[in-house]
Parts: C-alpha cells; structure tokens; sequence
C-alpha cells in the first residue's frame, strides 16, 4: 500500500512492564475517579516530594476533581509531564467511558506533543469488563486517536505527532490477558485507521480501479485470497444494476471479492458486502454542492469490508468470511442511467429508477444476489445508504435493519459491545409496498414523498436477500467523525470494529 498511508502499519508501541517497574516516558498519566483522593492512585509512590505537592495543589485548589472528560498537564520539576485524567463517577464506569478516556489521553499527548506516556492499568480494574476486553478497547481507541491523515501533506513527518510508545504498568499475575487484549486490540485499532485512510483519499484519485488496488494489496499482506471482476465479467454475469449505476462514468466498474477460509471450507460463511461508490454526483438527480463535498466518503462500507478481512485474517480467526463490494462512480454522464430506466438485475428482478442518487441500493442488488452462491450462515451489508437515517438518528449510530428480531438483538450487543453503535429501524411488512414497482418488478425510492427514506432503503435491499438470514447496516451518519469522540477529522472507519466483533 502507498507508503503515504498512515493506517497500514502500527505506528504506535505498546510496552508492557511490571508495576514496580520505573519509566522514563515523557509523561505520566493519572486517571481519577471523581471525589477520589489525590493519594489514592498506584502510581502516587512513584512520584517525588515535589511533584505530590504540585498535584495536592491542583486538588485543593478545585482545579481537578476526576470528572468524566477532565484533563489538567502539569510539567514534573524532574522530568516530563503529568496528565491528570478525570474518569467520572465511579459506578457508571464503562467500556463507551473507557473508549472516550483512551482517546482523549491519546489526543492530549499529540497536542502536547509527547512522544511516550505511561499509566497503570490497574486503576482500570474497578468492573465486571474482563481484563482482556480492557486491554483491547484501551489499545484499539489509542490507536484510533494516534491517526492523522497526512497523505496530501508536504511535510508529513512533521504532521503526523502521536505517541510511539504507550507505556501499561501492570500486575505481573494479570500479564497474560492484558498482552492477548492489547494485541488485538492494536490490530482492530489500525484496520479501523486504514478504512479511515481510503476514505479520506479523494474522489478524483479514489477510483473503482483503485480501490480494487487497494483491496488487492490489503488481501496479500493479510493472507486473503482476493479477485478482481472487471466490467467484461460483470457484463457476461448479467450484473445489470452494477452496469446501469457505472454507465455515467468513464471510470469502469469492478466487483471485488474476498475471501477468507480460518474454518473447514464446508463450513457455512459469513457473507460482508460493502458499498463501494468511490464518489456520487447523484447522476442526473444531481445532488446540491454541499451535499456532494463528502461524497469521496461513499464508498465507506466496501473500505470497511476490506479493512474487516484484513483484521480477521491477521488474527486468525477460525472462521470463514467473504466480503463482496461493487464499486462504481455515479456520474452525470451521457452514458449514464436515468430517471424511468428498468435495469435488469442479476437476480432477474427489473428495477424501476426513480431517482439516480439512489444508486447505493441498486449496486448492493447484484452483490446480495451474488453473496448467494457461498450458501451464506449469515449476510450484512454496509452501506453509508441514506441521509434519512442521519435525519433519524444523528451521527452517534447507524441504523441498523433486518426482519429477524432474535439477530436484531445480537446485533445491538455487538454493537455496544464493539463500540460501532447501531439502533433498529422497523422491517414490517407493510413497508415492502413502500418499493413495489409500477412497471419493474421493484422501484428504488419509497412512496411516501421521502419520508421514512432509510427504512424504504432497506426494504429495496431486502427485497434481494430473503434467501439468508440478513441485516443491513445504514452507515450514512457516523461515516465521518465528529466533535467530542477526540478523532481526527474525516472518515470514521466505523463497520470494521462491528464485523470483526460479529465473528470474533
């Protein structure tokens, strides 16, 4: 992968030591619960005369009291710096509280530009979150937060800041689990970053022909078998959504499929598949200037796709997994399709187009009808599909849709569990009237005058998945990051750390 990309490499160490160890890292970090004294904390020992008093000051001064989010730098009269991290109440601790404190650390030290900080992780140990889950959710969103995206920076070295080394002090009885958690935690973390990278590269370099590039050169480092189908092939499969969605553009289609077998090969898969629109102009329903300036970003789900195949192989998980994305340029083109036009799809079922910007649903078409010759345990997609999601449920989850209310509820877990939020969206029947075509067999926008737009999405999408057990994960909200999550700007990544939580 282009040696620009930040998110193909771990950057940031992690350095596991004894408790009683000394460090010589340029700053300590000091978690406290709200209410909790000063003295209290494992690493108080470690500190000289002098810096207790600095930290006692702050303390009576009401400068610091550990409330959620709280942080105060204070330089050490020896060496370095001190963070004095707030954690909140007590008893509402909890891997989301955990999540937000492991970037705000991680941002605080760019900002300060330090290069190493140390803790003790066994200030941490106040909950039932087994230590492994600790050790990974705190790795995984330092990670996270350590990402810059310098790739069209002159001066990358001196953009980029972080912390190279991430020092965790640690019980040595508890050395084990905390290395086995911060190990996957460090590969999830830069997975995450690395779909955050293609999706920050723009829309005139991010192409169909490179993403499939990309996809290709993640497949081989990670051990994932990887083909590339180019538009002969999708031509002579008779994928007619993917080709009427492409025509627009001089920019011609691919259809990437991976594929990675960590189980017997007779064992049934679990299906991903990605929406890979590398920019939408909305084609002829062309959408306004503002709304298009982040359209570079609409190929999320097939970045998060691949960068999930990439996770679960390092980590050898035993499990097989497929992911399929159609990637295409939605484009005004004289070519291209238009409102009226019936496309044919793989399935046999004709699409009636209605609108041109409702392109992603119409190019997943032919995937989830594809995804049905791996005889699937389980499909989900992933698509950064609608704005009416976003209306509904803001940028903090993605919608999260499928008929069957037993997988609703494992997937809401997964969710919470994997810290990519989703929240369900109703698949009732009635709403199947919503897509039925007038003169095709299935329309790709509702009836009801945009209203209910996410869940008249997923029913389109449903209409092409009935075979398998299936969810759809409506990503269109959180795609970029926003303020108070102490991420970078720009894509989020969000999908990655939901699928490998899903097969792990």
């Amino acid at each position: 992968m282009d040696s620009r990309l930040r998110g193909n490499d771990v950057l940031m160490k992690f350095i596991i030591q004894n408790l009683k160890q000394k460090s010589t890292a340029d700053a300590m970090v000091l978690v406290y619960f709200a209410k909790q004294k000063s003295a209290s904390i494992p690493l108080w020992s470690a500190l000289r005369a002098a810096d207790k008093k600095q930290v006692e000051k702050v303390f009576r001064a009401k400068e610091f009291s550990g409330k959620e989010g709280e942080v105060k730098v204070l330089w050490r009269l020896s060496r370095g710096k001190i963070f004095l991290v707030g954690l909140g109440e007590k008893d509402k601790w909890n891997l989301r509280r955990l999540r937000l404190m492991a970037r705000k650390i991680t941002s605080v030290a760019k900002s300060e530009k330090v290069g190493s900080v140390y803790m003790a992780f066994e200030q941490l140990l106040i909950s039932k979150i087994e230590i492994i889950k600790l050790a990974q959710t705190l790795s995984e969103n330092a990670v996270m937060a350590d990402y810059n995206f310098t790739y069209y920076k002159q001066n990358q070295d001196e953009e980029v800041g972080g912390i190279k080394n991430f020092i965790l002090l640690i019980d040595v009885k508890h050395k084990v689990e905390v290395t086995a958690g911060v190990k996957v935690g460090q590969v999830i973390g830069e997975a995450t970053n690395q779909a955050r990278d293609l999706g920050n590269i723009s829309g005139g370099e991010m192409t169909p022909t490179l993403l499939a590039q990309k996809a290709v050169e993640v497949g081989k480092a990670a051990g994932v078998k990887v083909e590339i189908l180019d538009k002969k092939k999708i031509t002579k499969l008779k994928m007619g959504a993917i080709l009427g969605v492409a025509n627009g553009s001089a920019e011609e289609p691919k259809f990437i499929i991976m594929e990675y077998y960590g189980a017997d090969k007779k064992q049934a898969p679990y299906v991903f598949v990605g929406k890979g629109v590398t920019f939408d102009t909305g084609g002829l329903n062309l959408k306004p200037d503002k709304s298009m300036l982040d359209m570079h970003m609409d190929m999320l789900g097939g970045a998060a796709v691949i960068s999930a195949l990439s996770a679960i192989a390092k980590l050898k998980l035993p499990v097989n997994v497929i992911g399929l994305i159609p990637s295409v340029e939605n484009m005004p083109g004289s070519a291209g399709y238009r409102p009226g036009d019936v496309l044919k799809s793989l399935s046999g079922k004709t699409i009636e187009v209605l609108n041109t910007d409702a392109e992603g649903r119409v190019i997943l078409a032919d995937a989830l009808t594809y995804a049905e010759n791996y005889k699937p345990k389980l499909i989900i997609d992933v698509a950064t599909l609608t704005g009416a999601c976003m209306v509904a449920l803001g940028a903090r989850a993605s919608g999260l849709f499928t008929p069957d209310k037993n997988l609703q509820t494992k997937l809401e877990s997964v969710g919470e569990n994997s810290g990519d939020y989703v929240w369900p969206l109703p698949m009732w029947e009635e709403y199947e009237d919503e897509v039925k075509g007038t003169f095709g067999d299935v329309q790709n926008v509702g009836k009801s005058g945009g209203y209910g737009g996410a869940i008249s999405g997923a029913m389109f999408l449903y209409q092409f998945a009935k075979k398998y057990p299936w969810a759809h994960l409506d990503i269109a909200g959180p795609m970029k990051t926003i303020e108070g999550e102490h991420l970078s700007k720009g894509a989020s990544g969000l999908g990655v750390r939901f699928l490998v939580e899903l097969v792990r």
